[in-house]
């Protein structure tokens, strides 16, 4: 019996950053409002698609937000490290919701303008910028260094969870009430992440102040170019999501296979986040790993592999299966990612970097969109899926073993500044 109850105490997952009030506030109000969040994503490519009946119109959601990522995603980066990160995040939640009611007034007044929706995606995606590279630099402030790793964890499970929960409920809600009932939804549950955020400590900047612009922004990319660890933890991300995320895919495959069904839709869309939530309950081990940039090369070439299987099952609850396996390889790959980057550079640093993170974490999916979608116009669903699936794996193991540094790369690795800049962590 001790032998069982020891290793459940190595693969549970790691709670003790719940302990910390301010943290505790900021993981359930992201929770809550994420499930609004993936209910409005899958309603937008279900409006889209129904619409146009075209994959290739679902795929421009993706560069139509990407750009707006890009620009925001660093522009917030670089403000985040030079004021209140606080009063950031309340700024960019308001523009998010601000979309989502824009999404909302628009379905109730039925005019079916899918420019009017890429217009309105591009808004929140600017809002979903700021909001992302902030919270992502606010972790190392309000958690130990030591418990960053779990809090990640904890963070990437949440976001899981809504990303299950918020597909299922899309596939109820649109079966029944419609698009404008899930964007009501979404703006009802976005006042959960909102509190959240009100009652942060002040997060004001530490170390050298660099005022926003092109030049921080700049110094932001060097550093990442310069640190072959940290930009090989975004080559070997962009080319997992670029390649092989198939989600662009989901409307098509729901006509093609599943005769249309909302509730198959709901559940393909929630496939890779249910693998996720299984892993995160599981994920003790995850931050015990030391050769993490080995492991993240092989995760993500597994993550390929499973993808691309996918494509070629037929029954629903096959393609949801693997599709979960890739999921829970990913939440695996995402917590290692994100722990490099707050562990591995100095605070005054990390907006920036958590800026990149999520124009990459963010663009890459909408890259993939794009891609998906138009090689599935040219070649048909299954090649665009499965193929893309298999030059990821290649891909990602040419690419990962090809750099030493990111080959050795052992967790807990930091430059010397980082370590003598470590912040005392806010409790509430």
């Amino acid at each position: 019996m001790s032998g069982v109850q020891a290793v459940l105490k190595r693969v549970a997952l790691d709670t003790r950053p719940l302990a910390i009030p301010a943290y505790r506030r900021l993981l359930v109000g992201q929770g809550v409002s994420f499930v609004g969040f993936q209910l409005t994503a899958v309603a937008v490519s279900g409006q889209v698609y129904s619409i146009t009946r075209s994959s290739l119109w679902v795929g421009m959601l993706g560069p139509v937000s990407l750009v707006p990522l890009v620009v925001f995603g660093l522009w917030g980066g670089a403000v985040a490290d030079a004021m209140d990160r606080r009063r950031l995040l309340l700024a960019g939640s308001v523009v998010a919701w601000v979309s989502t009611l824009a999404l909302l007034l628009h379905a109730w007044s039925g005019l079916g303008s899918v420019h009017l929706i890429l217009a309105v995606i591009a808004l929140q995606s600017i809002g979903f910028a700021v909001t992302s590279a902030t919270r992502g630099a606010i972790i190392p402030r309000i958690v130990p260094t030591e418990r960053v790793a779990a809090a990640n964890t904890l963070n990437f499970l949440v976001s899981s969870i809504g990303t299950v929960v918020g597909p299922l409920l899309a596939g109820v809600v649109l079966a029944r009430g419609g698009y404008a009932l899930a964007y009501l939804i979404d703006a009802v549950l976005f006042g959960a992440g909102f509190y959240a955020a009100v009652r942060l400590p002040s997060l004001a900047p530490l170390g050298e102040i660099s005022r926003p612009g092109l030049r921080s922004v700049a110094d932001g990319l060097a550093y990442v170019v310069s640190r072959p660890v940290v930009l090989m933890s975004f080559v070997v991300d962009i080319i997992a999501m670029a390649f092989a995320m198939p989600r662009a895919l989901f409307p098509e495959m729901t006509a093609e296979r599943f005769g249309g069904s909302a509730v198959a839709f709901g559940w393909l869309s929630a496939s890779i986040a249910i693998g996720a939530v299984v892993a995160g309950l599981l994920s003790g081990w995850i931050g015990r790993v030391r050769r993490q940039g080995v492991a993240l090369t092989l995760v993500i070439a597994l993550w390929g592999v499973t993808v691309s299987a996918a494509a070629l099952a037929q029954p629903l609850w096959l393609v949801v299966a693997l599709l979960a396996v890739g999921g829970a390889i990913d939440l695996a790959s995402a917590v290692w990612r994100q722990t490099i980057l707050q562990t591995y550079a100095p605070d005054e640093m990390r907006g920036r970097l958590q800026g990149v993170f999520m124009v990459v974490v963010a663009g890459g999916p909408r890259l993939g969109d794009l891609r998906a979608g138009a090689t599935a116009d040219a070649f048909g669903l299954v090649p665009s899926w499965a193929g893309g699936g298999l030059v990821c794996a290649l891909l990602v193991l040419v690419a990962g073993f090809a750099v030493p540094a990111f080959r050795r790369y052992e967790a807990g690795t930091a430059l010397p500044e980082t370590a003598a800049r470590q912040p005392q962590p806010s409790a509430d």
